[in-house]
């Protein structure tokens, strides 16, 4: 296959041993009741394997809504998928899930959500600090609070549950770039991702929507981690395009998101990247 044959969402890349794997959201029925998530391989990023399963959301009885935003970290030699899901309460939530092997099957690692039981939650991506210890990022959902907000929360060793209060890092009417709406209009964050420069800079990408065009974001710590306030740096996509992440493939950076963000339409893209050791630029 290749990549204009792929219909995901919010692509996520992890190669391991020269092979890369793609992970996203089925992208049918805007990933709702979709049963799982697909993985592709390659070797070339150019030439892709036929979809395979690696995470049965049904048998996990996981598959209640939305399955949304799978992206896989390997960690402490296992490889650990985290994964939006609805929950009993009806209120959607990040699990972690845990395989041997990149390709899976993944299975049900954290007994609950690892975003708070009570918030409505998306998103979340693995960021481990400068001392090794595990945190999550996410997004708390503008459908629950109007202004959507991106947050973290830190994770016990394991990655089987979180300690502590969430932490509220950025508004999605924060951004100077962000035209200011009516009251009751929702701002929308979603896609975080964590990316450390070679200067040693603490980014996060990601998306909201500009100008009403999805668009790919980038914000920097003001010291150099989670803990840290964000400043709102110039966007790298604002024409309907976003839900990011990045890697690294044959000395190259590379930005992988979907677009168009239209349900049926939507195609992993890859886009070179320049690090200046402060912030990201397209090259």
């Amino acid at each position: 296959m290749k990549l204009n044959e792929i219909n995901i969402r919010d692509p996520f890349v992890l190669k391991e041993d020269g092979v890369y794997y793609l992970y996203g959201t089925r992208a049918k029925d805007f990933g709702c009741g979709v049963a799982g998530f697909d993985v592709y391989t390659s070797t070339n990023l150019e030439d892709w394997s036929e979809p395979e399963v690696c995470f049965d959301s049904e048998k996990a009885e996981l598959n209640r809504h939305v399955n949304w935003a799978p992206e896989v970290h390997k960690y402490n030699g296992k490889f650990y998928m985290f994964a939006t899901f609805t929950r009993e309460n009806g209120l959607r939530g990040t699990f972690s899930l845990v395989s041997d092997n990149p390709s899976g099957p993944f299975t049900l690692h954290s007994k609950k959500a690892l975003t708070p039981s009570e918030w409505e939650c998306l998103d979340g991506t693995l960021y481990i600090d400068k001392n090794g210890e595990p945190y999550l990022v996410f997004c708390h959902e503008h459908t629950q609070i109007i202004d959507g907000t991106v947050c973290y929360v830190k994770l016990n060793d394991e990655l089987t549950e979180s300690i502590g209060n969430a932490e509220y890092i950025f508004s999605g009417s924060s951004p100077y770039f962000i035209d200011k709406k009516p009251e009751g209009e929702h701002y929308i964050t979603d896609g975080p991702f964590m990316y450390r420069t070679k200067n040693g800079e603490l980014l996060m990408i990601w998306s909201t929507f500009i100008n009403h065009k999805y668009s790919q974001c980038v914000a920097k710590s003001d010291n150099g981690e989670i803990t840290g306030s964000f400043e709102h740096l110039p966007p790298l996509i604002t024409d309907d395009g976003g839900h990011g992440m990045i890697f690294e493939a044959d000395g190259r950076l590379l930005l992988t998101f979907h677009t168009p963000n239209k349900t049926l339409d939507e195609r992993p893209t890859f886009i070179e990247l320049k690090d200046d050791g402060n912030t990201l630029i397209l090259k």
